[in-house]
C-alpha cells in the first residue's frame, strides 16, 4: 500500500515550474531568417552607399535642391562641420553624419565610411550590391511566405486572436517590467511586430525600390501615382530602412533581455525551453 506524500511536499512540487523543451522553429523558419538577417545587413549598408552619392531627401516627383526635408552636408566653416538638417531644423552632427574622416581626413559624406558598403564612395559597386542582396531577399521571402501558408504559420503562430487583442496592456505592463515567461507562443507584442515588419515594412521597402527605376515605371507607371512621385518613393524608401533598423535593434534588446542562449538556439536548432506552468497560465 503506497504512502501518503505530505501536503507541504505536494505544495512544493505544484509551485515549482517544469522546464521543458520544445520545437518551436521548424528549419524553413530558421533559414530564411539567416538569410534575410545576412540580406539585410548588406542590403542597409549599400542602401547608405546609394544615398550618400545625393544624401538628401525631397517629397514628390522632382529634387528641389534648396528645400530638401532632410540632408547631410558639410559646412563652409573652418574648421567645417558636419550638419544635418530636419524639416528646417539644422543639428550638429560632426564625424557621424555629414563630415566624417576617411584614412584620417575629413570628408563630407552623409553617412560614414564603417557603414556603408563598400566603404569608399562607390555608387557603381554600392548599386551592384544592392540590387543582388534585393533579389536575395525577394527570393527568400517568397519561401518563407508559401511555407507558412502551407504549414498555416501565420495563422496558428502569428495571427494575433481576440484574446490577444485584450491582452495588450498586460503585455505591455510586463515588457515594462522586463518581464519575459518563457511560453510557448509568440506575445502578442510580438505578433504584431513580426506581422507589420513582414507585411507592411518589407512590402514597402520592395515596391518604392522598384519606384525608383525607370525601368519598372515604364512598366508599371501607377507605382508613381501611388507614391506621389520618385523622390518620394525614395524617402519612404529610406524613412521605412531606418524603421526596420529599429524593429532590428528592438529585437537585439529583447532576445539579449529574455534569455541569449534559449532565443539562438531556438533560431538555430528549433529547440526552445519554456516554462510549462507559466506557458499552461497564458492558455
Amino acid at each position: 500500500m503506497s504512502q501518503a506524500i505530505p501536503a507541504e511536499t505536494l505544495l512544493k512540487r505544484s509551485d515549482a515550474p517544469r522546464r521543458i523543451a520544445i520545437r518551436k522553429h521548424g528549419a524553413i523558419v530558421r533559414i530564411t531568417h539567416w538569410v534575410n538577417v545576412f540580406a539585410f545587413v548588406f542590403l542597409l549598408m549599400s542602401g547608405l552607399q546609394i544615398f550618400n552619392a545625393h544624401p538628401a531627401l525631397y517629397w514628390g516627383q522632382q529634387s528641389h535642391f534648396a528645400h530638401p526635408f532632410l540632408s547631410m552636408t558639410a559646412s563652409d566653416t573652418d574648421p567645417p562641420r558636419g550638419i544635418t538638417s530636419i524639416a528646417g531644423h539644422a543639428f550638429d552632427t560632426t564625424g557621424w553624419l555629414g563630415l566624417s574622416k576617411v584614412n584620417g581626413q575629413p570628408q563630407e559624406r552623409g553617412f560614414p565610411s564603417f557603414v556603408t558598403w563598400p566603404g569608399e564612395q562607390d555608387l557603381a559597386t554600392g548599386r551592384s550590391w544592392h540590387f543582388f542582396f534585393a533579389w536575395l531577399l525577394v527570393i527568400n521571402g517568397f519561401i518563407y511566405v508559401v511555407s507558412g501558408l502551407l504549414s498555416r504559420h501565420f495563422a496558428r503562430d502569428l495571427w494575433p486572436s481576440l484574446a490577444d487583442i485584450r491582452n495588450i496592456p498586460h503585455s505591455v505592463v510586463e515588457h515594462m517590467r522586463l518581464h519575459f515567461p518563457h511560453h510557448r507562443d509568440y506575445n502578442v507584442l510580438q505578433k504584431l511586430a513580426y506581422l507589420s515588419a513582414g507585411l507592411v515594412a518589407l512590402p514597402l521597402m520592395v515596391l518604392t525600390g522598384l519606384t525608383m527605376s525607370p525601368g519598372i515605371d515604364a512598366a508599371f507607371p501607377w507605382l508613381l501615382e501611388l507614391f506621389g512621385g520618385r523622390q518620394s518613393a525614395r524617402s519612404i524608401h529610406f524613412i521605412t530602412a531606418m524603421a526596420l533598423v529599429l524593429f532590428v535593434i528592438v529585437h537585439i534588446v529583447m532576445v539579449l533581455l529574455s534569455g541569449v542562449f534559449n532565443n539562438l538556439r531556438s533560431m538555430i536548432t528549433g529547440r526552445y525551453v519554456i516554462d510549462e506552468e507559466a506557458s499552461d497560465a497564458a492558455e
